[in-house]
């Protein structure tokens, strides 16, 4: 119990140019009670720099109301994260039910803005240390 208390998950967050959805969510996290997380995305870094970002989190985490802003941009960082073999937990598009089917049959858990059930989510998907 005192590993899982005191670890802290390595998360990578996708992101487009429009950082709504990315700051809602960022805040969320950053207000959650006893959960250490660090964000290894690095929003206006490029394309070019997202296996760096990925290839050591323990979980990526995929905003997908964000799908039908920027499909490409997107989908690059689901492949990355497949390269990689890292689980990803699908968040419902903000105010909404579904998911982009696509992105829905590659998601391990989806999850909606609820905090408790996101923290819930990462805890039970993310890779060991």
């Amino acid at each position: 119990m005192w590993e899982e208390e005191s670890r802290v998950y390595k998360i990578y967050i996708s992101h487009i140019e429009d950082f709504k959805e990315y700051n809602i969510f960022l805040d969320k996290l950053n207000a959650a009670n006893e959960f250490e997380w660090i964000n290894l995305a690095k929003p206006g870094d490029g394309n070019e720099n997202l296996e760096l970002q990925i290839k050591d989190v323990d979980v990526v985490i995929i905003l997908s109301g964000q799908y039908s802003k920027n499909p490409s941009s997107v989908e690059k960082q689901i492949k990355i994260a497949q390269k990689f073999k890292k689980p990803l937990i699908v968040v419902r598009p903000y105010g909404m039910e579904n998911v982009p089917t696509f992105i829905e049959n590659l998601a391990q858990d989806i999850v909606g803005w609820n905090t408790p059930c996101i923290i819930e989510v990462i805890k039970e998907n993310a890779l060991e240390n």
